[in-house]
């Protein structure tokens, strides 16, 4: 398994099969694109996960990544927000996964970040490391977030961070983290929703339906830890 198929599945959402394979999990941690003090932290993170009860770890994911959009794993969201920009992006990124032989078998939109790694994981590295520093700031600042937030995932964003160049100065992330609002809470998830604009009629189902439009609840994929 490769290193970035590795992130892809630890990012995701933890389903049950994940336990199942620990052993490959932590074997791919020894990658050699890997600094030592990140291969030991990696390894760390993982042996952490398998012990976790699986409803533990799911529970913790969601309030994560599935709570406010700050911390959220599509990307086109950071760059785009909800403008019609982000609607012609989706296009055409589902048209590079197409150009390669990557079809999409899941109900997920394809800027999902470990969607995109899983496809990254298939192409050149100098290919993949292109991608990854076009992602590097809004990587970086999920990691700062993860960080501020006190989950482990941040490891992750870091040494994703490293992957791609290792030249992204963390620091003013790490502290627009500790200054900025949390979007997580009760009262704040509420405060959008209620700042939502409430469509009627054909206007609403075309934008609903457009690749804008997020499932509710965790990514409903069909992908699993390849053997």
């Amino acid at each position: 398994m490769s290193l970035l198929k590795l992130l892809s599945v630890l990012i995701d959402y933890p389903r049950d099969e994940l336990w199942e394979h620990g052993g490959e999990l932590l074997a791919a941690c020894a990658d050699p694109e890997l600094a030592p003090h990140r291969r030991g932290a990696l390894e760390d993170f993982v042996r952490a996960l398998l012990a976790t009860d699986p409803l533990e770890a799911q529970d913790r994911w969601l309030s994560t990544f599935d709570r406010g959009r700050s911390m959220s794993l599509l990307m086109f969201e950071h760059i785009h927000g909800e403008s019609r920009d982000r609607g012609q992006a989706m296009v055409d990124l589902v048209a590079a996964y197409r150009k390669n032989g990557f079809v999409l078998a899941a109900r997920e939109l394809p800027d999902y970040l470990p969607l995109l790694l899983e496809y990254l994981a298939q192409q050149p590295q100098t290919e993949a490391r292109d991608w990854l520093q076009h992602l590097n700031h809004i990587v970086g600042l999920l990691g700062a977030r993860a960080a501020e937030r006190g989950s482990p995932h941040a490891l992750l964003f870091e040494i994703l961070v490293d992957y791609a160049d290792g030249k992204l100065d963390l620091a003013p992330l790490r502290q627009r983290a500790r200054e900025e609002p949390r979007d997580d809470s009760i009262e704040a998830m509420d405060r959008v929703w209620e700042e939502e604009a409430v469509r009627f009629g054909a206007d609403a189902l075309q934008q609903d339906c457009s690749p804008s439009g997020r499932a509710p609840g965790p990514p409903q994929a069909t992908r699993q830890v390849q053997r």
